[in-house]
């Protein structure tokens, strides 16, 4: 089963409804693709809740290099959905040993920190969503 399955079961047994595969996002004559948006509806804000999901898998031989290139990828993406989709909060999303691995050693705690990177961290096993990192 792809990684991009495993996340639609994740979001979708988490109460999301996915409504893009990709999430296309425009500006000037260049396209990006998001791997998924999805989007909740959440009663006690009688509205509702709009996200997108760039799947990272970190399975180069190097850590940091991965490291750069989610962080790069997931502040370009946060960026055009500021311009398109203002409504739509960006997740970067990672495996439990990512988030326990380089996620939070010193140098990726302080990326997520100081660039506000939201993550959510999914179990292919249990095809679940473990842990919403805000």
């Amino acid at each position: 089963m792809s990684a991009r399955n495993v996340h639609h079961d994740a979001l979708v047994a988490d109460g999301w409804t996915i409504t893009d595969d990709p999430l296309k996002l425009s500006f000037g004559n260049r396209n990006v693709y998001v791997d998924i948006g999805a989007q909740k509806t959440v009663a006690a804000e009688k509205g509702d809740r709009k996200i997108a999901v760039e799947l990272q898998s970190f399975l180069s031989d190097s850590a940091v290099s991965d490291l750069e290139g989610a962080i790069g990828q997931y502040v370009l993406y946060r960026t055009l959905l500021r311009v398109n989709e203002p409504v739509r909060t960006l997740y970067m999303a990672v495996r439990p040993v990512v988030a326990d691995g380089i996620l939070a050693e010193p140098i990726g705690r302080l990326l997520l920190e100081e660039e506000r990177i939201k993550t959510l961290v999914f179990d292919s096993a249990t095809r679940r969503i473990v842990k919403w990192i805000e």
